[in-house]
């Protein structure tokens, strides 16, 4: 019999099953309730909705005008203009997503938090990798296009320019791409002073682009050419949607904006309305400048030419001071791009890092900066040394199919955060929602169709080293599973009594 004065026996929690251990969620309330807080040291929320919109901007407008165009407009001919207005419908309704989610989970992990919040840490857990892959590969992309630019800038002021076999990556005649390694470690050295120096002086470079495009525009406008539209759509709607999946890695904008989360000063108020101002103004200057270049030179023309802005504004002018001039507006439109796409990359795994999923190295943040060191270091030597070794156009499709597959998680993400958490405030919702959202998904599935199959290739072989590295590492260091759902649920309780 039992003692009558002994303690009933406890209960012993239940150990989760294997799919228990993948299907686990992070509490929404504790993903916000640790805004900021990283390994020794906090982010500071410094950052304004314009220097939002800005960041957004800058990591958006020029990669996909300035650098890709010359891979676009050969896929599609004189119908990339409608290319552009494909991948910019694509990125509108994953925009409107992305906006809801950034305003009631207003956090760094952007896609990845808002999986782990709705869908479980296996399924948040390949966001992140996705997202590794769109912005790692997004940076080492953009710095290939800077140094075709920084000869045409060197060409027409000091009349010369670095060797082919430093300039170009191997494959494209090159033995080591210099100048991409430069900008990389330029823009480390801007992130490590901290968000807010970052921020000016990437405001400073969107104004210069912005300018350097309207005045491609004022002049390319005088070398029109209707005629050059005669075959719209000479490859098809197969290279126009090819041409837009391409095109589709420069709208990564708006995602850079959404990791600001824990370095805005209102996130719930400002991410929405950052991210859909800038998505306006950028789908706007695309469609107007290629709609431009294609007018002012015949599609054909434009193969192999990485550079094609400038070489059109010699064409129309006759002079080589105005190509000069844009080339230099673009030097600096492109290293904004990749100032503020790396600034993306390393919040992302700072996200995933508090959560255990990768080393702690990248969360840990300096006091003094208040920005995460060691993960900026390590995130730009890895994206420079690839910037200077793999070839623009694999880049450019290996970031896209990353981009799709995040975008396409997102849109999900909103329909189950509606069910499940109905009573959470939104300051922003997605319109006719399920259907936004469901046309979103079904934009992003048909784009990545869209891709090659070496592309698909090289992404099933990302994905496959992705699910090695979480099951052997991710999966038995997750906070969730050394702290168990019960301290997760009592330390939401603590966070939320100390603010």
């Amino acid at each position: 019999m039992l003692d009558q004065g002994a303690a009933p026996p406890t209960q012993q929690p239940q150990r989760p099953t294997p799919m228990g251990r993948l299907m686990r969620r992070k509490p929404v309330e504790l993903l916000v309730a640790e805004g900021g807080k990283g390994e020794g040291g906090t982010l500071k929320r410094s950052l304004s909705m314009w220097q939002l919109t800005m960041i957004s901007i800058g990591a958006t407008l020029g990669t996909g005008i300035f650098v890709v165009l010359g891979e676009a407009v050969p896929a599609a001919g004189p119908a990339v203009t409608l290319s552009f207005v494909i991948a910019g419908l694509t990125a509108l309704f994953s925009a409107l997503s992305y906006a809801e989610l950034a305003g009631t989970i207003p956090v760094s992990g952007s896609s990845y938090s808002y999986a782990y919040a709705t869908m479980g840490e296996l399924v948040a857990w390949v966001c992140g990798w996705c997202l590794v892959l769109e912005y790692g590969v997004s940076v080492a992309a953009v710095a290939v296009g800077w140094g075709e630019y920084l000869n045409e800038l060197l060409a027409g002021t000091i009349g010369w320019t670095i060797p082919d076999a430093f300039s170009a990556p191997p494959g494209d005649g090159g033995i080591f791409n210099l100048p991409a390694l430069i900008v990389v470690l330029l823009a480390m050295v801007f992130l490590l002073g901290g968000a807010k120096e970052s921020a000016r002086a990437n405001t400073i470079m969107v104004v210069v682009k912005i300018a350097a495009l309207l005045l491609f525009c004022a002049i390319g406008i005088q070398g029109f050419k209707s005629g050059n539209y005669a075959d719209f759509m000479p490859l098809g709607m197969a290279g126009v949607s090819a041409a837009g999946a391409t095109l589709f890695f420069s709208y990564i904008g708006f995602d850079a904006a959404s990791t600001a989360g824990e370095e805005a000063k209102d996130p719930q108020r400002d991410l929405p309305r950052a991210i859909m101002l800038s998505l306006v103004i950028v789908t706007a200057l695309y469609v107007l400048v290629a709609a431009v270049a294609v007018g002012a030179r015949p599609w054909e023309g434009f193969t192999d030419s990485e550079a094609a802005l400038a070489g059109i504004m010699k064409d129309v002018t006759g002079q080589t001071f105005w190509g000069t001039v844009l080339a230099a507006g673009a030097v600096i439109a492109i290293a904004s791009v990749v100032l503020t796409v790396l600034y993306g990359q390393t919040r992302i795994l700072f996200a995933m890092s508090r959560d255990g999923l990768v080393p702690k190295a990248f969360s840990k943040v300096s006091t003094r900066t208040g920005t995460p060191r060691v993960n900026t270091v390590i995130v730009s030597l890895f994206c420079g040394v690839l910037a200077a070794a793999i070839p623009l156009g694999e880049l450019a499709n290996a970031t896209s199919i990353g981009t799709l597959f995040a975008f396409a998680l997102v849109n999900v993400a909103v329909i189950v955060l509606r069910r499940t958490r109905p009573e959470m405030r939104r300051t922003f919702r997605v319109p006719l929602s399920p259907l936004f959202p469901l046309v979103g998904f079904g934009f992003c599935v048909w784009m990545m169709l869209s891709l090659d199959a070496i592309t698909w290739a090289v992404f099933g072989v990302w994905m496959a080293v992705g699910l090695v590295i979480y099951f052997g590492y991710g999966q038995r260091r997750s906070r969730l599973q050394t702290e168990g759902a019960d301290a997760a649920v009592a330390l939401t309780k603590e966070s939320g009594q100390e603010k």
